[in-house]
């Protein structure tokens, strides 16, 4: 395979670490590494310490399990917000496409993975007992399954419903306006928010 002579070590460098980011290619990451090269030395420094910080400060919500500046996200510091409503999704960028909707108002539990045997991501590699703890804990009233609708997220959402289903409360989940294979953080923001105002009880496919 022919290799692009840079003709510097440095430019190539810092090509190689901008194309092993996700969905960005040499010719791209040749682009971004010149575009900073034209650019004040203190703007690509402040670049720079802008993605070093991020990566050294930001925390987890101890709740949640949401990006955070503090031990406790915005989100579950909301007074305003319904804690008896807690929102189970995949990852951090389903609960940004949620959040973008303006259309949900409860809390969040983000699980950090689905269930898949193939990529040898099992329950216990997941928050799975963090929610069981919050739900124990009594204030929660219906848990509301916001999981992408492929067959590891089925998979996730029946597991889940399995653990949940022995205490008294809401098991809900996404309305079908979300298309079976679907992925939440593709799903346009009109779609995502409708099938939130109308999710419906779940009802596992497997008996």
């Amino acid at each position: 395979m022919f290799k692009q002579n840079y003709h510097s070590s440095l430019l190539q460098s810092a090509v190689d670490e901008l194309a092993s980011l996700p969905g960005v290619g040499r010719k791209s990451a040749l682009r971004f590494a010149l575009h900073l090269l034209k650019q004040p030395k203190e703007n690509v420094e402040k670049f720079g310490r802008s993605i070093i910080n991020m990566r050294e400060a930001v925390l987890y919500c101890s709740n949640c399990n949401m990006i955070s500046d503090t031990l406790l996200c915005k989100v579950c510091s909301d007074l305003k917000r319904d804690h008896s409503l807690v929102c189970v999704v995949e990852s951090i960028r389903d609960v940004l496409s949620i959040e973008n909707t303006l259309l949900y108002n409860g809390l969040y539990h983000v699980l950090g993975g689905i269930i898949s045997p193939m990529d040898g991501i099992g329950p216990s590699d997941l928050s799975i007992n963090q929610l069981i703890k919050r739900v124990e804990e009594g204030s929660v009233t219906e848990v509301f399954l916001a999981l992408s609708t492929t067959m590891e997220g089925e998979t996730t959402a029946y597991y889940l419903y399995k653990l949940l289903n022995r205490f008294s409360i809401k098991i809900s989940t996404i309305a079908r306006g979300v298309g079976f294979g679907d992925e939440l953080e593709f799903t346009d923001e009109v779609t995502l928010g409708r099938s939130i105002q109308n999710r419906q009880p779940f009802v596992p496919l497997k008996q």
